[in-house]
């Protein structure tokens, strides 16, 4: 009746192509796509076959999340005028299998399948086994660890994607062979197309290499702060009344809540009396494929993360300002087309 394709990133809208093609519903790890013309191919299949589609971003089905974004979208936060994202882990070992690397052969596997449509190469263990620190096969944190931040910032705005992506960032530390970052750092423009005067920076940090301020999710509006870390709003940072009054203005500041107050606790089997994001996203999904209602996390959903990634990535790999061309729906840097 259905898959759930937890495979290779660089597979994910391909197989779900196949598994629309079959018609069987599918739930599908972030991120979608790691590239424009898979992510065009994978929406196309999903839009035309009629499946549930689920994208394994379970921050949309988290109940501080959905009062997040009732919250924003009622108005009571105002506009949104920065986000700031991190993901920080000391983790030599992240995404590393030394040992299978070491034992695994060819012959174990059907390496010319396992390539798809990337550019055939020798076989390697480490791009089949450790496939999250090589590029084209994974973005690294753009794709494993930044779809899911982003992915927060279209839901909570109704934006689809960023004006423009700049990004930088090395293997500063874990220097094993990788090709992807062990840090990396972008900004990001958001707002409408047709109004470059409105519109907020985000900026999205994270490292491999110090622990430290683990990770970050904080909205800000000029009367304080949204906080997904602490799941708090508060008046921190709003305008106060000595420097409104100076400009002839009112002070700005939000009434303090907690976006958890209230949240049913849903058990489940895999999570035993808590609010577990990751089971109750795919309860939904299950629960969808029953009604055949839309999930929450549908497939522009998957998509749409995949465009922000997939600038990210162009602007770290080329140093170059990263764009989107709504026409064509291709990610340009500098200009070009962004393909590897």
């Amino acid at each position: 009746d259905a898959a759930i394709i937890s495979t290779a990133d660089f597979q994910h809208a391909l197989h779900t192509v196949q598994a629309a093609n079959a018609k069987k519903d599918v739930y599908c790890e972030k991120p979608f796509a790691e590239t424009m013309a898979d992510a065009r191919i994978g929406i196309k299949a999903v839009k035309e076959s009629g499946i549930v589609f689920q994208i394994g971003s379970q921050r949309r089905s988290g109940a501080n999340y959905h009062t997040a974004n009732d919250y924003i979208k009622s108005g009571k936060f105002g506009d949104i005028v920065m986000v700031e994202m991190t993901w920080n882990v000391n983790q030599p070992d992240r995404w590393r299998l030394p040992k299978l690397t070491s034992e695994i052969r060819e012959s174990d596997t059907d390496w010319k399948r396992y390539q798809m449509n990337r550019p055939e190469a020798a076989w390697d263990p480490r791009k089949y086994l450790e496939y999250r620190l090589f590029w084209p096969y994974s973005s690294g944190i753009p794709g494993q660890w930044m779809s899911h931040q982003i992915d927060t910032v279209h839901w909570f705005s109704g934006l689809n994607h960023p004006r423009s992506v700049a990004a930088n960032g090395g293997i500063y530390l874990w220097k094993d062979g990788r090709r992807n970052f062990d840090t990396m750092s972008a900004v990001f423009d958001y707002g409408p197309s047709d109004d470059l005067s409105s519109g907020f920076q985000v900026t999205y940090s994270s490292r491999f290499t110090n622990s430290a301020g683990g990770t970050k999710e904080i909205y800000y509006s000029n009367g304080g702060e949204l906080n997904l870390d602490t799941n708090k709003v508060s008046d921190n940072g709003g305008l106060d009344e000595r420097h409104a009054s100076a400009m002839g203005m009112k002070p700005n500041r939000l009434e303090g809540f907690s976006l958890s107050d209230n949240t049913p606790k849903v058990v489940t089997s895999a999570n035993t009396g808590a609010d577990n994001m990751t089971s109750m996203h795919m309860l939904n999904w299950m629960e969808c494929v029953r009604s055949r209602k839309t999930t929450n996390g549908p497939i522009e959903a998957g998509y749409n993360h995949s465009i922000a990634n997939i600038m990210t990535t162009a602007a770290l790999r080329t140093g170059l300002k990263a764009t989107f061309d709504e026409k064509t729906q291709n990610v340009l840097a500098g200009g070009e087309i962004f393909q590897y």
